[in-house]
């Protein structure tokens, strides 16, 4: 599988880098291809590395404005530098089978809300997974199931996200929603 992993470039503590570096590796274990925002920086440099390592494919989509903080990758890995974050985001969901939201900032959640906003009109049916580590998306899981128990949502809740706790969920969730495991 093609898994897109939306997360953070920031340098972020081990409550964070740990659940990362386990689902990169299971991530290169499985045979599976990372499709991630390019940088050689923060979360997203540990997971890439992770991936690696542990022997799985990596395809980059850095964007022109961010090109310089991009991974140089070598044959058979790929980088594409979009034009703006508009053409990455799209450029991410189209290269992906799955798509997995792990900690970071308003990037993160602007990409997140996008996808799902895709998945709720019918634009793709790729299953989502949001990776909860150290239950930074706990408040944001509680505001989900708000607006679906207040009607703002339009199909279940668990018809758009999946929420792991754990990498090895994230995992076996993508991997039995793609017919794989």
């Amino acid at each position: 599988m093609n898994i897109c992993v939306f997360l953070s470039a920031a340098d972020l503590p081990e409550r964070y880098t740990r659940p990362a570096r386990e689902f990169a590796e299971l991530l290169g274990k499985g045979g599976h291809t990372l499709v991630w925002g390019g940088s050689e920086s923060g979360l997203m440099k540990v997971v890439a590395d992770g991936v690696h390592e542990a022997g799985g494919g990596l395809l980059g989509v850095s964007v022109d404005f961010l090109a310089a903080k991009a991974r140089a990758v070598t044959a058979p890995d790929e980088m594409v530098i979009a034009r703006d974050l508009a053409e990455r985001k799209a450029l991410l969901l189209e290269k992906s089978d799955a798509i997995v939201i792990m900690v970071g900032g308003t990037g993160t959640l602007d990409e997140a809300t996008e996808i799902l906003e895709l998945k709720k009109h019918g634009k793709h049916t790729k299953p989502v997974v949001l990776l909860n580590s150290a239950g930074f998306y706990d408040g944001l899981k509680e505001q989900f199931k708000r607006m679906e128990d207040e009607g703002f949502l339009p199909v279940p809740l668990t018809g758009l996200v999946f929420f792991a706790e754990e990498p090895v969920g994230a995992l076996a969730y993508l991997e039995e929603s793609m017919g794989t495991r």
